[in-house]
This record gives C-alpha cells, sequence and structure tokens, in this order.
C-alpha cells in the first residue's frame, strides 16, 4: 500500500484525483533494495572523528604506506593547484559512501544556485560518473516485469542498464520539444485497458536537455504538465540531465526549470555530471533527491564499490574551491559557445549536402543530432558497412529501440 496524501484539483472543469508529499518510498522500492542494510564496517567511520578513538574494528590501510606523497595538477594552463598533505590523506584513505563531506557540502551549493529547489528534504550521494548513480537507482526500483516508462527513443546507456532487470518498457512519443504530455496522459488513462490486470508503472526515466539521441529539449510547458501527470498517477521522475550545462547559445528558454526545481512532493531523483564540462575520465556524478530514497542507494553503494574515488572528489573539489561560482560559470559559458559552434558547422554542411536527404530538428543542447534517412527503412548496413569504409562513424536508431 502506498502510504501518500491524496488530493483533488480542477483540470478543464474535471476533478483529477492526484498525489501530494510522498511519505513512504517503500512500496517504490524493489525486493532487491528492501533487503539492503547497512555495512557494520562503513557505520564505524563517523565515529573514527571522534578525538582519541582507538580504531580496531575495521581495516584502514595506515596512510604512511601510500607511496604517493604529493599531488599537484595545473587548470587553464597556467594556475597550479597542489593538495595538502592532510588532503592526499583524505583522497586516498576509506572515505564516507556518500561522498567527501567538503565535495558533498560545494555541490549542495550548487544544486541551490542553479535548481532553487523547493523540497528541502534532500540529499546527495556522489556516484562514479551518472552512469554509475542511473544503473542503482534502476536497481533499488524496479523488478522484474515492472513497466518502466520512457522516451521513444531511449538513451542507449539506460538501455543497458535496464535490460538485466528484465522490465517491460512504456514508449512515449517525443518530437523536438522532448516528451509528449499528451501521449503520456493517455498512455496512463487508458491503461486498465490496454493492460489489464497490470500494475501502473512506478518509474519514469527521462532525458530533458539535449535528450541522447534525440538532441530534443524538453519546453518549460512540457515539464510542468509531465510534472502534473506524475503527481496524478504517482510516478518517481529520473531526471538524468548531464546536458543541463550544455544548453546551447542563444537559449531559447533562459528561465528553463529542472523537475527537481519544479518538485513539491519528493518525487524527483535528480542525475548530474561532471563529465561533459570537467573531464568524462574523471568519472564523478551525483543524485539528488529525497534522503530515504537517497539513503537506500548509499547502501547499494555500501556494497558494491564503498564510494567514488577520493582523488576525483579532491581534484574537482579543489577545483571548483579555486574557481568559485564566478570561475565555474565562466567555464560552462566556454564549453557552451564551443558546442554551439560544433552544433552550427554541423547544421551548416546538413544544409550543404544533406537537403531533400534527410530530415533532422537542429537541437538546442547537448551533443547529439537524431537523422531520418528519407526512403532508407534499416539504416543497418548503410552505417555499418559504407560509412564505416568511408571512414565515418554513426550510430543506428535500433540501438535506441528497447525492442530491437
Amino acid at each position: 500500500m502506498r502510504v501518500l496524501f491524496r488530493g483533488v484539483k480542477k483540470k478543464n472543469d474535471k476533478k483529477i484525483n492526484y498525489y501530494s508529499t510522498i511519505t513512504d518510498y517503500t512500496p517504490f522500492l524493489s525486493k532487491r533494495a528492501k533487503k539492503l542494510t547497512p555495512n557494520p564496517i562503513r557505520a564505524l567511520l563517523p565515529l573514527l572523528k571522534i578525538p582519541g578513538m582507538i580504531n580496531l574494528g575495521g581495516g584502514l590501510p595506515n596512510p604512511s604506506l601510500f607511496p604517493y606523497t604529493s599531488f599537484s595538477y595545473k587548470i587553464n594552463q597556467d594556475v597550479e593547484i597542489t593538495l595538502s598533505h592532510n588532503e592526499i590523506k583524505e583522497a586516498l584513505q576509506y572515505s564516507p559512501s556518500y561522498g567527501i563531506p567538503s565535495l558533498l557540502s560545494t555541490l549542495k551549493k550548487l544544486q541551490i544556485k542553479y535548481h532553487k529547489p523547493m523540497v528541502t528534504d534532500s540529499d546527495i550521494l556522489i556516484t562514479t560518473g551518472s552512469q554509475d548513480g542511473i544503473s542503482k537507482a534502476f536497481d533499488v526500483l524496479i523488478d522484474e516485469d515492472d513497466y518502466v516508462i520512457v522516451e521513444d527513443p531511449i538513451y542507449s546507456g539506460a538501455l543497458s542498464a535496464l535490460r538485466p532487470l528484465n522490465p517491460r518498457y512504456v514508449l512515449i512519443d517525443t518530437d523536438e520539444n522532448g516528451m509528449i504530455p499528451e501521449a503520456l496522459s493517455n498512455t496512463l488513462k487508458n491503461w486498465e485497458k490496454t493492460h489489464p490486470n497490470s500494475r501502473l508503472p512506478k518509474v519514469m526515466y527521462i532525458v530533458p536537455t539535449g535528450q541522447n539521441p534525440s538532441g530534443s529539449t524538453m519546453s518549460q510547458d512540457r515539464r510542468k504538465k509531465v510534472y502534473s501527470i506524475a503527481q496524478e498517477y504517482n510516478l518517481l521522475i529520473l531526471e538524468d540531465d548531464p546536458y543541463w550545462h550544455l544548453r546551447l547559445l542563444p537559449h531559447q528558454e533562459k528561465n528553463l526549470q529542472s523537475f527537481y526545481s519544479l518538485d513539491v512532493d519528493g518525487r524527483v531523483l535528480r542525475f548530474d555530471s561532471f563529465s561533459k564540462v570537467l573531464s568524462s575520465g574523471i568519472r564523478l556524478g551525483w543524485i539528488t533527491g529525497p534522503k530515504h530514497l537517497i539513503e537506500t542507494l548509499q547502501l547499494l553503494q555500501q556494497a558494491t564499490c564503498l564510494h567514488a574515488s577520493g582523488l576525483s572528489q579532491m581534484v574537482i573539489y579543489r577545483t571548483l574551491e579555486y574557481w568559485g561560482e564566478d570561475g565555474l560559470t565562466s567555464h560552462i559559458q566556454k564549453v557552451q559557445e564551443f558546442y554551439t559552434k560544433q552544433r552550427d558547422t554541423c547544421i551548416t554542411a546538413c544544409n550543404n549536402h544533406l537537403k531533400g536527404l534527410v530530415e533532422w530538428r537542429i537541437p538546442t543542447a547537448g551533443m547529439f543530432l537524431w537523422l531520418k534517412l528519407l526512403g532508407i527503412e534499416d539504416t543497418e548496413q548503410l552505417i555499418k558497412e559504407k560509412a564505416v569504409t568511408e571512414k565515418v562513424l554513426f550510430l543506428s536508431g535500433k540501438a535506441f529501440d528497447p525492442h530491437s
């Protein structure tokens, strides 16, 4: 049984039931997640901060034996940042599963700056890239044969994480403005007719900004409508948003809000990444969302990788500390300007060489251009043979179809 507050609101003079603030997340959890328990050794870590505490309970290696005694790196070509002795010890030692406290504090401030969340009971978990976070979220929320709402087309990396769980996919049509709210609403409204004796989905996975692979960005109006539908049918929204800072110039909607910004019920898990603006190889992302769900996710992290790379976390923390908010904003603008030029060059080439042969939509964010080849039903042979022969790489649309 789902324990929530339930109310009624009017829409086009019709009364519609809706769910509001979620007070119990247990019904959303997978059977596996309900079996997660704290690692007793991990539970000792906070106690080690107590002065005079003698640790006989855990196997922390002695940091004096780590061969790495100094660490420095350069940013912006000429600025050298050197980690202190204590920072090196912290980076190289086991650390809390949530993340290194100094970086967590910085990320919480950035979330407030960029998203101005209305939900106050939230927390953050630092992960080994956002892909790791997404995979963990699927694991704690989805059981075999559960229905999961996804965009059509869907990010292939999400499919890779979903397939071992063997869910059932509910594909919702998209266009240049992202997921179509009317298609989502109609699917759920007719659920009992189309899926008799089947439970409604409890999770919706969506890439709202610069979607991979379609390049679409959801408009503000659609984000509000989709969130309202999630309230009506009591859905958790998994907001995978690695391209939030790759909105291309000029911004189509300057005041565009994330689902995390719109959330008033605690029904959004947001996934962010440093891969597109700082480094993809440094492998750091973070999940923001309701404390209970974040706690469950960090229990899974305790059971898998313990925590994200301490050295990566410390490098990111010191970089953000040096830059401050103004420096980060300046760097993000530089990234946006670069990818805007890349997008414009690509579109110019399409206009010059592909008109009449291919249809496309100009992306306003992200790194992807979705091409529809006219008169060709299956692009597999063209892409895997002819294009490769000409030393050009593409991906076929089949890669983004869960039923292919």
